[in-house]
């Protein structure tokens, strides 16, 4: 997988929005409760339960989804010890949830600083040009439709889930799909895992068109080991929302300034304009 580090499409306007959604959800994984394991690599039962019964409640599950009906048994983040050793308690839910409205807030969770810091990347990188071109309010509403449709595109094709659904991920692969149909020619700074990590200068056709390939190789279980922990359908269905919504937009969009030098090495860095 190459990662990108920088995108050679300059903005007209600050991305507030960009900025203020990785904002929140730095602060929401900072004040999940039982993450402070995942900070320290390590994590107690107690903490392991309280995490499981925060996501059940604000995470959104396939089978509610579609469904709309809520577990009868849920954990209540407490420990107790059973006839097989320690566990987490479960019990009815103290609390109302709505399924539709568990699609928004998932959004906003993280599994762990891998899954946060991968994730605010991406949406870093390509998020500030489609804010940019779609407007502040615009570009919140897309976001949260693809974030949306990612979730029930995952749900139905995986309506007997029970597993919690978190993370940005849905929404941040529309942007992703929105930032190939609007600017496939732009060039993107990424790192390439051979030997060291090699910089390259790459057009966002390519390093978008790998990452969903990527995807559809990996829901399909091929070449990963925990395709059943990663919403990769998800990812797929957020991706082709994001090109279908920025598609209209597509006419009226001013090309990225094209890059001179080689796409590769000291010389691949920008001249200023």
């Amino acid at each position: 997988m190459v990662i990108p580090v920088h995108d050679v499409n300059p903005v007209r306007r600050t991305p507030w929005v960009t900025y203020a959604l990785i904002a929140a959800n730095v602060l929401v994984f900072l004040s999940t409760p039982g993450i402070a394991g995942s900070v320290a690599g390590e994590s107690s039962l107690a903490q392991a339960c309280q995490l499981h019964a925060f996501w059940d409640h604000y995470a959104a599950v396939p089978r509610e989804l579609v469904h709309d009906q809520l577990p009868g048994v849920v954990p209540t983040g407490d420990v107790a010890v059973g006839p097989n050793g320690p566990g987490c308690v479960v019990g009815p839910p103290d609390y109302d949830k709505s399924p539709a409205l568990s699609v928004f807030t998932a959004l906003f969770l993280h599994g762990g600083w891998l899954h946060l810091l991968g994730n605010m990347l991406f949406l870093l990188i390509f998020g500030n040009n489609i804010e940019d071109r779609m407007g502040h309010v615009r570009y919140l509403l897309f976001y949260v439709v693809c974030g949306y449709a990612a979730s029930y595109g995952f749900a139905f094709l995986n309506d007997d889930s029970a597993d919690p659904l978190i993370g940005a991920s849905g929404a941040i692969a529309g942007v992703l799909g929105a930032y190939l149909v609007l600017y496939p020619k732009a060039r993107v700074w990424v790192l390439v895992p051979f030997l060291i990590f090699l910089p390259l200068r790459l057009p966002a056709w390519l390093v978008l068109g790998f990452w969903f390939v990527l995807q559809a190789v990996y829901s399909s279980g091929e070449g990963v080991s925990d395709a059943g922990t990663v919403a990769y359908a998800a990812h797929i269905v957020g991706f082709l929302a994001g090109m279908a919504l920025a598609y209209p937009l597509k006419p009226g969009t001013p090309p990225p300034p094209e890059p001179r030098g080689l796409l590769f090495g000291r010389r691949a860095r920008p001249h200023t304009w």
